[in-house]
């Protein structure tokens, strides 16, 4: 049987706990895991803990979410079993992400998402419309708007029946941690912001 998981995350960065004072919506992190392990995780996140601008389609791990103190994150699980066909097609689609180095993070659609409710830039993702366009793909259920303008709490009622479990995901370490808690430096911070809004207004720019 194929198998999906939709992973809702109680994120424990700084982003995170402000997004849930803002919004009063717990869950502020989302991503796609195609086994039941919950160890490998794809979205389109941060690369590295202390520089959230350089950021695009990642893979993390247990211990991303569960970091420095944190022996466990807040999780809610839906399982979606899509047909061979619709499997087939979510898997092209993940790879293709992967695989393109065109792709980037698109934070004008994560920052204005309680406002506009979603921002189209070329191969720009975020969580959300990455996890939705995975949804859409897998053909389980309907979607009645465009998949990147659906936000973490859409997708969490839009999948209600295909609940699997809520509660908290233990730590586990993976090989990449050290890396990923790369020390914090206030120049390499600057510039990967700088390098990223640039980057974006020039595909607006280029599309508009």
């Amino acid at each position: 049987m194929n198998e999906l998981y939709i992973v809702l995350i109680r994120a424990h960065t700084g982003l995170g706990k402000a997004a849930r004072k803002i919004t009063g919506y717990g869950y502020t992190h989302i991503a796609v895991c195609t086994d039941r392990s919950l160890t490998d995780f794809v979205s389109y996140s941060r690369r590295y803990h202390n520089y959230p601008f350089e950021a695009g389609f990642t893979h993390e791990y247990r211990d991303y979410y569960a970091f420095g103190r944190h022996d466990s994150v807040g999780i809610k699980v839906f399982r979606l079993t899509p047909d061979a066909e619709h499997y087939d097609k979510v898997i092209r689609y993940i790879r293709s992400c992967e695989n393109d180095s065109e792709e980037t993070f698109n934070l004008f659609s994560m920052m204005t998402m309680p406002i506009l409710h979603g921002i189209r830039i070329y191969k720009a993702n975020n969580c959300m419309s990455f996890t939705a366009r995975v949804i859409e793909l897998s053909g389980c259920v309907k979607m009645d708007r465009e998949h990147y303008r659906y936000s973490i709490k859409d997708m969490d009622e839009l999948l209600e029946k295909y609940f699997y479990f809520e509660g908290r995901l233990r730590r586990r370490t993976s090989p990449h941690y050290d890396e990923y808690m790369e020390p914090f430096e206030v120049c390499r911070f600057f510039k990967g912001m700088g390098r990223l809004i640039c980057d974006l207004i020039s595909r607006i720019i280029s599309d508009g």
